[in-house]
């Protein structure tokens, strides 16, 4: 991965091990990430996303994204056969995402990702990628 859009070193924890996020550290954190993955994205497949939420959440990362394709992949879409095509073709993309950048996940968090689970949706172009990390992140926020 080029080093031209990483934001910190990958050794720099905000969060140390042990310790969980701040809601303030929290929503920096996932501003921080959202800018990262537009810009990997922009950089990977010279287009970026339209459309990028992260959302960190006890021992969860969630990154969705969409619009996402190309024209000619939206207009393959169109069929079932297509459907299918596109779905495996960006179904490694998103897989190499994973193997590009969960490292850095893992630094800035200060935590192992454990599992991973993808969803691809072509027809809506639509994807997301959870990770569940092998500690709880956030701090609780109490509701009174």
């Amino acid at each position: 991965m080029g080093g031209n859009i990483k934001l910190v070193k990958d050794n720099q924890s905000t969060n140390a091990p042990g310790s969980k996020l701040s809601e303030q550290q929290r929503r920096q954190l996932q501003h921080e990430f959202k800018i990262y993955m537009e810009q990997y994205f922009k950089e990977k497949l010279g287009k970026g996303v339209d459309y990028t939420k992260i959302v960190i959440w006890e021992d969860m990362m969630i990154i969705r994204g969409e619009g996402f394709l190309t024209m000619p992949e939206i207009y393959i879409t169109q069929t079932p056969s297509g459907k299918e095509v596109v779905r495996a073709a960006r179904m490694q993309v998103v897989m190499q995402h994973a193997i590009d950048n969960v490292h850095y996940f893992e630094a800035r968090l200060g935590a192992k990702a454990i599992h991973h689970a993808y969803e691809l949706e072509p027809e809506g172009d639509f994807w997301m990628h959870v990770i569940v990390f092998d500690r709880v992140l956030t701090e609780k926020i109490v509701i009174d």
